[in-house]
């Protein structure tokens, strides 16, 4: 049993008043996988109801930032958006299951959030912070790959996907700055931009930057197969 992380929204579109929304290509990937998702609510106050039922945790990526604060920053670039409310919650399900030793997979944002829980700091704004920068926003659509990464052989990612490098998609203007002692970066960019963490000393906590749910790599695939079958365990 995956729990799964959804968006939110206030109101506008698919109704005039607050939704949850969910893309299917990430409930899809986790069930191919052989998982069972269960999509989540944004309530802080059920997160150790929620935890009690899953094996496993997935955090999504969205349209929207970690709010800087959370990784003691002074100031607050003006590109950022934030949704305090999935926040707060992502945060409180995310440590519970970090407690707990849960399998934990983060995409995109869900990987800043991870690394963050962890001791981490972010970019806020790669354009601002990285010279040269790749287009991290990438002009064609998500399906197709934006750039490539090498992945770390000797890590937990290496093992897992048997890859040094994978062709992936790419979709954020923020990205991991900085993580703790105990967390191993295991993909990056040729920019030098952080693309893939993990946490060695746990069963299974990794991070990725881009999203594995579009399946547009075997690496991909071998993620969520992993995942799932860590959290079977």
């Amino acid at each position: 049993m995956i729990g799964v992380t959804a968006d939110a929204e206030d109101g506008g579109g698919y109704s005039a008043l607050p939704w949850y929304a969910l893309r299917r290509n990430y409930a899809d990937a986790v069930a191919e996988a052989g998982g069972v998702p269960l999509i989540l609510p944004h309530r802080p106050d059920l997160a150790v109801h929620y935890l009690d039922l899953i094996d496993g945790l997935l955090v999504t990526g969205g349209a929207f930032d970690v709010d800087p604060a959370l990784f003691g920053a002074e100031t607050r670039h003006d590109s950022v958006v934030l949704k305090e409310g999935r926040t707060d919650f992502e945060m409180a399900i995310l440590r519970g299951a970090l407690d707990r030793d849960l399998p934990v997979l983060g995409i995109c944002g869900g990987q800043q959030l991870l690394a963050v829980a962890l001791g981490g700091t972010l970019i806020q704004h790669i354009p601002d912070e990285v010279p040269n920068a790749l287009a991290h926003e990438q002009p064609n659509p998500r399906t197709e790959p934006g750039h490539t990464v090498t992945i770390r052989a000797d890590t937990l990612l290496g093992r897992i996907t048997g890859q040094t490098t994978a062709a992936v998609n790419s979709a954020h203007h923020q990205a991991v700055k900085s993580v703790s002692a105990r967390v191993t970066v295991n993909a990056w960019t040729d920019d030098g931009v952080i693309e893939g963490i993990e946490d060695p000393l746990r069963p299974f906590c990794l991070g990725v930057q881009w999203h594995p749910e579009y399946a547009i790599d075997p690496a991909d695939t071998a993620i969520f197969r992993a995942f799932v079958a860590a959290a079977g365990r």
